[in-house]
């Protein structure tokens, strides 16, 4: 299981409780220092360095919170065959209720839709939230196994 910019690793912590392996990324090492004991932990700037994980893929992928739309692709691409991505962050609209309001942060209308066109989206959700309120794009899709081209018949 990977967490994208996973802070203090609340994710992390609940995925290792249910017998995950872990791996998390991201580039507050304060943050991270206290996770090492949870699985992998990857000290990293996503947003100016390279991506930590060129070549892996994972299960399940978990992005929360976090946008930096360059590597909305290379977060697709890190969902195995057969695995999962669950994704959640502001959208634009949010900016009614508080932070981020910047327009770089939030996501446009059906972003995550198109960002995941390669997956096979199983629920997908554009609203406003309650508690707190704010406005969101939600995802879950996952990758499915490659199929072969059907057989043409013979004329």
């Amino acid at each position: 299981m990977l967490d994208v910019a996973c802070g203090s690793g609340r994710h992390l912590r609940w995925l290792h409780a249910q017998g995950f392996a872990v791996t998390g990324v991201d580039r507050d090492a304060s943050a991270l220092a206290p996770l090492e004991a949870l699985g992998r932990v990857i000290v990293a700037d996503i947003e100016s360095g390279p991506w930590p994980l060129t070549g892996e893929t994972f299960d399940a992928v978990v992005v929360t919170n976090y946008l930096w739309r360059p590597l909305l692709p290379t977060i697709v691409a890190s969902v195995a065959v057969g695995g999962v991505l669950i994704y959640e962050t502001f959208a634009a609209g949010n900016e009614a209720f508080g932070k981020p309001s910047n327009p770089n942060f939030l996501l446009h209308a059906g972003e995550l839709l198109w960002a995941c066109a390669a997956l096979q989206v199983v629920a997908y959700e554009d609203g406003v939230l309650s508690t707190p309120p704010r406005r969101v794009q939600r995802i879950a899709a996952r990758r499915q196994a490659a199929t072969a081209a059907p057989l043409e018949s013979a004329p």
